[in-house]
């Protein structure tokens, strides 16, 4: 789900987004969390959640779901655990229902086969039936986050799609995304050349591809 009328990464596949933030010198690709089925895409205002151990107090796993707004991406760093979820299928169809864009989990979910069924979209590092209830509880939320070095904020862009997640600051979405647009023309423009009898190595040279990626250059005639 993605408005591209006000979210200038809407239509930007992950890998360009990536190659951008590379040339700018931002870190924002988050490894070890992958799309839970194939076909999914979402880009949004990250809300953030984030998860603790349960101590003697006890607490809660999943009611901040009523304040998410519609379009935004649910992110919720629970640690990286694997042994216990932290979303299920209740979770996963009232925010269907609602709009919200998608979830990414630093962590594991279930109910997989409800997701299918609904046609919502996750990103995980995993998924496992066994419930974070008396194990896991909401520490916080809309805070700052911190997973894999990568600093996610609310408000901050979240762009998913089958390769995988990147976060990019609010305040320097257009500038990635216009160095994201560049790097799609220009791998097109290699690719229309090959088709047009232009051997690849010399395409790439033609097109710059070889410093598209490289912070502080212009990708043009390297």
């Amino acid at each position: 789900m993605t408005d591209s009328t006000s979210n200038p990464m809407a239509d930007l596949p992950t890998a360009s987004i990536s190659d951008a933030l590379d040339k700018i010198g931002l870190r924002g690709s988050v490894h070890g969390i992958a799309s839970l089925r194939p076909g999914q895409r979402a880009c949004g205002p990250a809300y953030t959640v984030a998860y603790e151990p349960v101590d003697d107090q006890g607490g809660t796993v999943g009611d901040f779901l009523d304040d998410v707004p519609a379009g935004a991406v649910v992110f919720i760093d629970n640690d990286g655990r694997t042994d216990c979820t932290v979303w299920g299928g209740i979770m996963t169809q009232v925010a269907s229902h609602r709009g919200v864009a998608g979830t990414v989990i630093h962590g594991v979910c279930r109910d997989v086969a409800v997701t299918a069924s609904t046609h919502y979209r996750i990103w995980s590092a995993g998924r496992f039936m066994r419930t974070g209830k008396d194990r896991v509880r909401v520490r916080a939320v809309q805070t700052s986050l911190v997973v894999d070095g990568v600093t996610i904020r609310p408000g901050d862009l979240v762009c998913a799609d089958e390769d995988g997640v990147v976060v990019v600051p609010a305040e320097r979405a257009d500038e990635v995304a216009l160095v994201a647009a560049e790097v799609e023309r220009v791998e097109a423009a290699i690719v229309a050349a090959v088709h047009d009898g232009t051997p690849l190595a010399q395409a790439r040279r033609t097109h710059g591809y070889h410093s598209l990626q490289t912070r502080g250059t212009d990708g043009e005639n390297s």
